[in-house]
């Protein structure tokens, strides 16, 4: 069977590998004050160009509940998409920590500054009755596949700051936004206009582990005594800072997300060459064909994939090529829905 259920189905990176192997012999101070995630910040920041508070952590649902849960007061609420990762995949998370998400309804995976300011209308400022919208949760790349602009980033930068609000933005799939056909955006771009953003390492050839980067100050004060809260302080925090040392020590994260980005540009074009509608214009690792059911049946013989949106004659599937995608698997793929095509007509 061949995967484009995800990507982190396979291991890590031999690169990454290598550097841990090389490593394990030495004896380092624990939870992250080690040289290791020494080397790794000063290599974020520097790719970033930041002073950011740059924190390491396992995994992207606890990275979204720890900086949300840290930077809220208990009534304050997070806008998100409907389609956010917080608002579908990660169990109530974040309502676990107490905080309301107020989803906005988007047919690509982004919300505009413009509805924010429709959303806020229902929130006056002087009614305590009310949860208080204090931060906007966006994606780059979106669920979707879709990428924000960044001029549309700076407007949201402006309505979070009219109305007093946090920007927070999920990274991870960065290394496939960073360098996706019309991307605009930069880390540099980012460490401006957010208050905080991780770069996800779990999807882009890491064993495990994301960089949560904090350019407001304020908001990453006392960070670390949440992280303990939340079991997000690692003993062994050398594991994650190897790991991001040797991504972003000769540019491997962008180059892995390149590689995921030309994969899905190969799936892309085939899947559009045979005349198939796709759910939203995407130009990340992740597309959502519709395709016919009876097809997806016979594809799910060879293939793994996720079912998106399930209808009664068609369906949009999911397909997700990362940093170890061969080529031939994807033509291979190519081939066999082009002969499900030609046979069903």
């Amino acid at each position: 069977m061949i995967s484009f259920n995800n990507d982190y189905s396979e291991g890590a990176h031999p690169q990454i590998l290598q550097a841990l192997q090389e490593s394990n012999d030495i004896q380092t101070a624990g939870y992250g004050m080690d040289p290791y995630c020494e080397e790794a910040i000063a290599l974020i920041r520097q790719k970033a160009e930041t002073d950011a508070e740059v924190f390491f952590v396992s995994g992207g649902t606890q990275c979204n509940q720890l900086l949300i849960g840290h930077a809220l007061r208990p009534y304050e609420a997070v806008i998100s998409a409907q389609t956010g990762h917080i608002n579908t995949h990660e169990a109530g998370a974040v309502e676990a920590t107490g905080h309301k998400i107020l989803p906005i309804y988007s047919e690509n995976g982004k919300i505009t500054a413009a509805q924010i300011k429709d959303l806020m209308k229902e929130f006056p400022a002087d009614d305590e009755h009310l949860v208080r919208p204090a931060m906007v949760y966006i994606s780059h790349p979106t669920e979707l596949g879709t990428l924000y602009k960044k001029k549309e980033l700076e407007a949201l930068r402006k309505v979070c700051d009219e109305h007093q609000m946090l920007l927070y933005l999920d990274g991870a799939r960065m290394a496939s936004a960073l360098t996706a056909k019309g991307n605009d955006v930069t880390l540099a771009d980012l460490a401006k206009l957010c208050d905080a953003f991780y770069l996800g390492g779990t999807k882009c050839g890491a064993l495990l582990g994301e960089a949560l980067l904090v350019p407001n100050k304020a908001c990453a004060k006392n960070m670390r005594w949440s992280m303990k809260r939340h079991g997000a302080i690692l003993a062994k925090g050398r594991l994650l800072g190897i790991q991001f040392a040797e991504l972003f020590r000769n540019d491997l994260y962008t180059e892995l997300g390149k590689h995921a980005n030309e994969m899905a540009e190969i799936l892309r074009a085939g899947i559009s060459s045979l005349g198939y509608e796709f759910l939203a214009k995407d130009n990340s690792n992740q597309m959502f064909p519709v395709l016919p059911n009876r097809i997806i049946d016979a594809l799910r013989k060879d293939y793994v994939f996720a079912t998106w949106k399930a209808g009664e004659e068609e369906s949009t599937i999911r397909l997700v090529t990362s940093w170890h995608t061969k080529q031939e698997d994807v033509h291979d793929f190519i081939t066999a829905l082009s002969k499900l095509t030609l046979a069903a007509c």
